[in-house]
Order: C-alpha cells, then structure tokens, then sequence
C-alpha cells in the first residue's frame, strides 16, 4: 500500500478550527474527562455525560418523568442547539477525509469465492425442527464517522405536536369511557435520550485526531466502489458519490467565497463546511490541466 498525504494547509487549517468547534459542542453537552469509575473518558476513550450544577435536582425531576437516566438526558433546546452544529460539523469532516485521501493508492485483497450450499441441504433444513433460540451476545458497538452523506429523503413526513385546538372533539363513541387528557405541549426543557449524540460527538473527535488513518480508509471504499464498477453491472448496495448533490447537510453556504461578507446569519461552521467542500470536489472531479 502506497500512502501519500497531501497535507495541504487548508486542509490542516480547517481541521484545527473543526477540532475547536467540536471541543466546544463537548462543553455544551455537559461531557468531559473524569477520572476512572466517575464519569468522564474512560480507557475506551468514551465520553460520560455530567449533570450540569444548579440543574441537577431539576434534570432528575424531569428524568423521572421521562424513565431515562438524568446523565444520559439533555434538554430540548439544548439539544437541538448541539444538533443544529453537529450535522455540518460532521459533513465539514467527511469532505476534509475526501480531500486528505488524494494521492493514497491501496490494494485489496481477492474476493473470496462463496461456497454454495447444496440445494438437498438447503430443502432438508426446512423440514428439521426450529431448536432454541440463542441469545446474541452484547458486544459494544465502535462506532466511526460515516464517509457517505446521508441520503435525501423527499418524502418523509415530520412529525409535529398537534396544538390543543387542532385536536379531534371526538373521544369515543361509548359514553362509560373514562376520560384521556391531550398530552401536554412540548417544553424547551424536556429531557432528550441524548446517548447518541454522545456517540456521534465520540466518532468525529476521533476522526478529526486520526485524519490520515480516516483518509487511508476512504481510499480502501473508493477501491472497493471502482473494482465494482469496472466488473460491470448494477453497484448494489453502494453510491458512485459520497457527496450528495446540493448543499452539503446542515451548511447555510452554497458555494465557498473567501472575499465575500456574510450575514450574522452564517456561523463559522458553515464557512468551514463550504471551504472543506469545495476541497472534495476537487478531490473528486481534479480539472483537467493538460
């Protein structure tokens, strides 16, 4: 395998001022590094959620109500606040992995041959008797920082709190029903599960530190994508572009403009999401030079 890193500085500038922006999504999670056996990172290098002082008794409360642990639990506004920072935090470094893997040349190994299964055995298990189900085990999932976009979905259906006067007057028909009050309205200051977003804030540290090692692994699924290619016939189960058309998820910039001013509206995030992308799609689509 032949790696060859670009190293450009803007790849290296944008990666710094990521790193920063991520360290600061940490601090508004209320996550940090504690010693062991008390929160904090472990030898994993996991991330624990802190109750944030003053809140505790208050995020306990709201806990309870919603059975989930007040360590694993954010408020809505805050929440959405870290999510609304996270998805072009993380597209920003999917493309800075794209643009660090120019150069990177790797060789897969030979597919393995699939061994059929005889078609008398694959008719026998049929008729044999369903043994006892076994458990699978819990192994904890490492998770990593996608390198495709996700797709767009034009047909999905948001689900909004329905407004007390918008609701159905209609109870039910048998008049010895007992009575179900509307559900409240939701509060900015209702707990949310937030273990995933930990996750997702654990996968783009680690990443933005590993770059190389991420940029070697975008090379290996840019080699498997072209030997699928070039055997010709549909690509099943993976995209020809890991970039989706459009503006890149979360980002507020269209294309990226050193020179232009910009409202109070975009944040750095977006400048540094709009820079990144423009360095992938020179990655990906290099002009023709000659």
């Amino acid at each position: 395998m032949k790696a060859a890193m670009d190293g450009t500085w803007a790849i290296e500038k944008n990666r710094v001022a990521l790193t920063r922006i991520v360290a600061m999504l940490v601090a508004m999670a209320g996550m940090g590094a504690g010693r062991p056996g008390a929160g904090g990172v472990g030898a994993g290098g996991q991330f624990t959620f802190f109750p944030q002082k003053g809140a505790a008794v208050q995020n306990e409360a709201r806990a309870e109500k919603s059975k989930l642990s007040p360590a694993l639990t954010l408020p809505r506004h805050l929440y959405l606040a870290i999510l609304r920072l996270l998805r072009p935090a993380e597209a920003a470094a999917r493309r800075l992995i794209i643009a660090a893997a120019v150069g990177i040349v790797v060789t897969l190994p030979p597919p393995r041959p699939r061994k059929p299964k005889p078609a008398m055995l694959r008719g026998a298990r049929a008729f044999l008797p369903k043994g006892p189900k076994k458990r699978a085990k819990v192994i904890p999932r490492n998770w990593s920082l996608s390198l495709l976009d996700p797709p767009r979905r034009p047909f999905r259906v948001s689900r909004r709190a329905v407004p007390a006067h918008a609701a159905p007057r209609i109870l039910s028909l048998d008049f010895n029903a007992s009575y179900r009050p509307l559900p409240p309205p939701s509060s900015p200051n209702d707990p949310i599960d937030a273990r995933r977003i930990g996750l997702r804030l654990e996968a783009l540290t680690a990443a933005l530190d590993d770059l190389p090692g991420q940029a070697i692994r975008f090379a290996r699924w840019k080699a498997r994508r072209d030997a699928a290619i070039a055997r010709g016939g549909p690509v099943s189960g993976r995209r020809r572009s890991p970039l989706r058309r459009g503006r890149p998820p979360g980002g507020r910039l269209s294309r990226y403009d050193p020179t232009a001013t910009h409202s109070g509206r975009i944040r750095e995030v977006d400048e540094i999401l709009a820079h990144a992308h423009a360095l992938a799609v020179y990655a990906l689509d290099p002009p023709d030079t000659s």
